[in-house]
């Protein structure tokens, strides 16, 4: 058609101009979407949060949309599964997505991602991971007690189970492994406590793959000190009344003094908190690094 209308040379002079221009419009296309004006819709006003009982949902829901005036959006309720395989989905494609996050978290070793800046301060400094046990644990068992008391790790050595878990490997068979690769520190919680014949432990944890890390480590060590211990997965509401009631022993997942704080609260008096077992985890809302946005505030 071309052909007939003008030369060879001005047909592939108008080619080349048409290829420059589709290739400048898809630049700006590729550079405008993950830019800070068009992040709203490009995510449907959507955040992907975990379950709905956590800590984390109710304070982004509650105070982090009103305080920063983010009234077009929504935090999608589900859990950290849910959450993991969303950003997985988004960040393989290179699309935008907002999630609630913490660490330490195994998504941080596996993608480049940052904590969008909280100028107003709600999500607050860095929380402690504490070991919570029920009333009487330390007359009936007191060398778990004193095992327990003592368990005290880094975010560094929880992500290594936790990475290895995300790879693939069976929580006991990774935890079996970090306790065998870090006897120094793994003594230092079994310092002064003896052996016991068969003690029954009911260990009660949330599926959050850092809780799921801890309550496995945890759960070896005790069994190498001799005692059978069940591990029983419920959600957060349960695991702090089945510590309250006595009908759990210990759990070692209790996020304070934000994520858990409602239950916290609700319960106190009815257990012993035996302090923190990891400290310097963090809250807040999270993007992959390739997002073109730095703060909560470019979210209006």
């Amino acid at each position: 058609m071309f052909k007939k209308l003008v030369g060879i040379t001005s047909a592939l002079a108008l080619a080349l101009g048409l290829t420059a221009c589709g290739g400048d419009e898809t630049e700006k296309s590729s550079e405008s979407k993950n830019s800070t004006k068009f992040v709203g819709e490009q995510v449907d006003y959507k955040i992907v949060g975990i379950d709905p009982g956590a800590g984390l949902m109710k304070l982004t829901i509650n105070d982090v949309l009103p305080k920063y005036g983010l009234d077009k959006w929504e935090v999608v309720e589900g859990s950290g599964a849910a959450m993991a395989a969303a950003l997985k989905k988004a960040y393989d494609k290179k699309e935008p997505i907002i999630v609630t996050g913490w660490s330490p978290h195994w998504k941080f070793a596996s993608y480049d991602l940052k904590y969008l800046e909280d100028p107003k301060g709600i999500y607050g400094g860095a929380e402690d991971v504490n070991t919570i046990v029920r009333k009487g644990l330390k007359e009936d068992h007191p060398d778990a007690y004193k095992l327990l008391d003592q368990f005290k790790w880094e975010p560094k050595h929880i992500e290594t189970v936790m990475n290895s878990i995300q790879e693939g490997t069976d929580p006991e068979d990774a935890a079996a492994q970090w306790v065998k690769d870090n006897k120094e520190l793994v003594d230092t919680w079994t310092d002064g406590v003896e052996k016991v014949n068969g003690k029954e432990l009911k260990m009660l944890y949330v599926a959050w793959d850092d809780v799921i890390a801890s309550s496995h480590v945890v759960e070896n060590v005790l069994e190498s000190v001799g005692y059978e211990v069940k591990l029983v997965q419920v959600d957060a509401g349960p695991m702090w009344a089945g510590i309250a009631d006595g009908s759990g022993d210990a759990m070692v997942g209790a996020w304070l003094p934000t994520t858990h704080a409602d239950y916290y609260a609700e319960y106190k008096g009815k257990f012993e908190d035996l302090g923190a077992n990891l400290s310097g985890t963090k809250l807040g809302l999270v993007v992959p690094a390739y997002m073109d946005i730095d703060s909560i505030e470019d979210l209006k």
